[in-house]
């Protein structure tokens, strides 16, 4: 496959292949004058004394995607987001416009004339030609611009598909437009598509080793015990349906124990895993080991660590780790969220006045830390006011209220949309407030 470098060796080839055949077939005797070939916008095609020199100029107006190739898939990743698994290429067509300049008489009809029979006749650019043309001798590259020189690692020689060059049709409205856009006047001009370019990145992919058989091998036949069946809807492999904080609340806090409920969970004792990441803030956990005694075919129970400067509040995507007896490698689940919600440790009084401006201060305390790049606010009943500014992880960050009516309010503390728990939810009962109260007089 091909580089980025693959667009402007397109173009390098090209302008070589041009140049050849206007030098072979003696234009430049045929006109009384030197031939430039170029490649540069057409408002960039200078003028020498007034005059246009004798000039073919290529120029790469658009890069489409080949659609023969795009259905090959974008590059993906594991469920980790770590690992490349494919590398499927970047499959583009190339649409020129080849252009013929002179102030005399005929010169361009002439030049574009001798253009064209020498890409009709080029349809296709062999491997022998890029190579020749990008890749010159030792005493010739040494002398060539850094960029001419970088094009000879485009790997276009050695791609897959082989590139064609093919006359496009433009009506007169597309081609007035294409040179409207340029800010240059017109001048004899076609039009080629040149297909297909694959660029391919060059990082390194996953891949898995090919099946060998489907199921344990029988020791006497020596034969796969095939696929197996199981008479019912539950999955086959480790499935997780739902983390859960013991304590039955929306949200786990700092300290809970939590739950993992699913199926065909057993495996080898202390060497199960909950692997927690949270995307946005760049944080990745592992609780390890299970709690002793509490994995089952269906559940299994993790504590999560009372560690407020390294799990923020926030929603996670967690996956159960485990090993299967008698495999050598273990196993991950599904993925499901698990939502970490701040707490109110202190900080909150029973009562407070307003000041003289009618503001009110407050500062609490809460668990885990909130971190500078956290939407932070605290609500007092239905009033919410961001955070003060903060430049480092805090565990008492500000707030302060403005024209706050007198009365008493639950308090929250809302970190990245989550709030902390203000309704106690218990088995047998109804929800009721719990938490912070506080009472603002005038």
């Amino acid at each position: 496959m091909s580089s980025a470098l693959a667009l402007a060796g397109v173009t390098a080839v090209l302008r070589d292949l041009l140049n050849d055949g206007i030098v072979n077939h003696n234009v430049s005797g045929v006109l009384g004058s030197t031939v430039l070939v170029s490649a540069v916008p057409p408002d960039r095609v200078v003028e020498a004394n007034g005059a246009e020199n004798a000039q073919i100029n290529l120029f790469l107006y658009q890069a489409t995607p080949n659609t023969g190739w795009r259905n090959e898939g974008l590059p993906s990743r594991d469920n980790s987001g770590r690992n490349r698994l494919t590398n499927p290429p970047l499959a583009l067509n190339l649409h020129y416009l080849l252009s013929a300049y002179s102030s005399g008489d005929l010169h361009g009809e002439i030049l574009l004339g001798y253009a064209m029979q020498l890409l009709h006749e080029t349809p296709v650019l062999s491997r022998d030609l890029i190579r020749k043309a990008l890749i010159p001798s030792p005493d010739v590259g040494a002398t060539l611009p850094p960029a001419l020189r970088a094009l000879a690692d485009s790997g276009l020689d050695r791609q897959i598909e082989q590139i064609r060059i093919v006359p496009e049709y433009l009506n007169t409205e597309e081609i007035s437009r294409l040179w409207a856009a340029t800010l240059s006047h017109y001048r004899p001009t076609a039009a080629y598509q040149v297909s297909v370019v694959l660029i391919e990145s060059t990082r390194p992919a996953r891949s898995p080793l090919p099946v060998l058989s489907r199921g344990k091998i029988d020791p006497s036949t020596h034969r796969d015990a095939g696929v197996e069946v199981h008479p019912n809807l539950l999955p086959t492999y480790p499935c997780i349906e739902s983390i859960a904080p013991e304590s039955k609340q929306v949200a786990a806090e700092l300290g809970d124990k939590l739950i993992v409920s699913g199926h065909n969970l057993d495996g080898v004792a202390a060497q199960y895993r909950l692997l927690l990441s949270n995307a946005r803030l760049g944080v990745e956990r592992e609780l390890a080991p299970e709690i002793s005694g509490s994995a089952s075919v269906t559940s299994v129970q993790f504590d999560l660590p009372n560690d407020a400067a390294n799990i923020p509040a926030g929603a996670y995507a967690a996956s159960l780790q485990l090993s299967k007896p008698g495999e050598a490698r273990p196993r991950i689940t599904n993925v499901l969220p698990v939502i970490i919600a701040p707490k109110i440790t202190a900080g909150i009084p029973l009562s407070a006045q307003l000041d003289a401006d009618g503001k009110l201060t407050l500062t609490p305390t809460c668990t885990p830390q909130v971190t500078p790049n956290q939407r932070v606010s605290l609500i007092l009943g239905e009033n919410e006011v961001p955070a003060e500014s903060f430049t480092t992880a805090t565990s008492t960050p500000s707030f302060t209220f403005e024209r706050l009516p007198p009365d008493k309010y639950w308090v929250r503390l809302r970190v990245d949309g989550i709030d902390s728990l203000l309704v106690r939810r218990s088995v047998g009962e109804p929800p009721s407030f719990t938490g912070p109260r506080i009472e603002v007089q005038p």
